[in-house]
């Protein structure tokens, strides 16, 4: 299993790896532009409208497999911890489980696990749950194989929702890889955007040996036919991608957590293998020297 682990965590920092330059490059872009004089203080996009949180939507990543040490458990602490938070606040909260665990955990749809993956573009509510709490259960399984397609279609569900004002805001819960002993829980914001936030990669594992690309880096552009219509169009991408890149880093710190718990299950095994291996040994001696005692006992009388 460790073995297995490994391989995956490999596939999923390569995969990160192809997808950084252009992520960086596409965000360093936009936030290029909305630095540029000619935009400052004056774009407004509905993505960027800040108003009252009465209702807010919470993406939340476990994993659908056991086996990967405290990956789970922190994360289900970290999304009930945030869900009480805004109980406190009396905010109406829309809560996007990826992952069977996370979904287990919070009593989405436990009588029906089957519809946990059948996309239904709806929001389903739970008579055990407070009725500030409403669930949507189509996007359980796409954190198993992640998909720039699938990854697109919740980003553009979020963002319909947000433009149509039936939510005001948008957290995104999940695990960031940072080596394969660490992984930090992560709380970010998904909508509305902020402009501040832009230069700051979702991914960055120091084990990467890829040079990034510095997206903090100004540029003079020449734009055709406005800045403002292509920030218009760019910003839906940047939030797609940005949800892609999410869905790969808590791939890659799941399989992570996994590849260290099972390496250590191992140690625990050979451990406990030498401390069985020195009992028997032990116990083998022992009735050795009992048997020789008996003959040099029956060799005197």
């Amino acid at each position: 299993m460790k073995l297995v682990a490994s391989a995956k965590l490999h596939k999923a920092q390569m995969a990160i790896e192809n997808m950084l330059p252009y992520n960086e490059r596409l965000t360093g872009i936009v936030n290029d532009l909305l630095k540029s004089e000619s935009l400052t203080g004056t774009f407004r996009s509905s993505l960027m409208e800040k108003r009252e949180v009465k209702r807010v939507a919470l993406v939340t990543i476990s994993s659908s497999a056991s086996l990967c040490g405290g990956f789970n458990n922190n994360l289900i602490r970290l999304t009930q911890h945030v869900i009480d938070e805004y109980r406190e606040q009396n905010t109406d909260i829309l809560l996007i489980p990826i992952g069977r665990k996370v979904a287990q955990a919070l009593a989405v749809d436990k009588e029906e696990p089957d519809k946990l993956t059948r996309p239904s573009g709806r929001v389903s509510s739970s008579a055990r749950q407070p009725a500030n709490l409403s669930t949507e259960s189509a996007y359980v399984s796409i954190g198993e194989k992640p998909a720039h397609t699938e990854a697109s279609a919740l980003a553009t569900y979020l963002t319909k929702l947000y433009l149509n004002k039936e939510i005001d805001r948008v957290e995104l819960l999940y695990t960031h890889y940072k080596n394969m002993a660490v992984q930090v829980l992560m709380r970010e914001q998904f909508l509305p955007v902020e402009a501040d936030k832009l230069t700051k990669p979702s991914v960055l594992s120091p084990s990467s040996t890829r040079q990034s690309v510095n997206s903090s880096t100004e540029t003079d552009y020449l734009i055709e036919p406005s800045a403002p219509e292509l920030l218009n169009r760019l910003l839906p991408q940047v939030l797609d991608m940005h949800m892609f890149t999410m869905l790969l880093d808590s791939s890659a710190a799941e399989h992570a957590a996994r590849t260290f718990a099972m390496q250590q299950a191992t140690d625990n095994g050979e451990g406990l293998l030498q401390e069985l291996s020195l009992q028997y040994n032990k116990g083998r001696q022992q009735a050795i020297t009992n048997e020789l005692l008996d003959i040099m006992g029956g060799t005197l009388r």
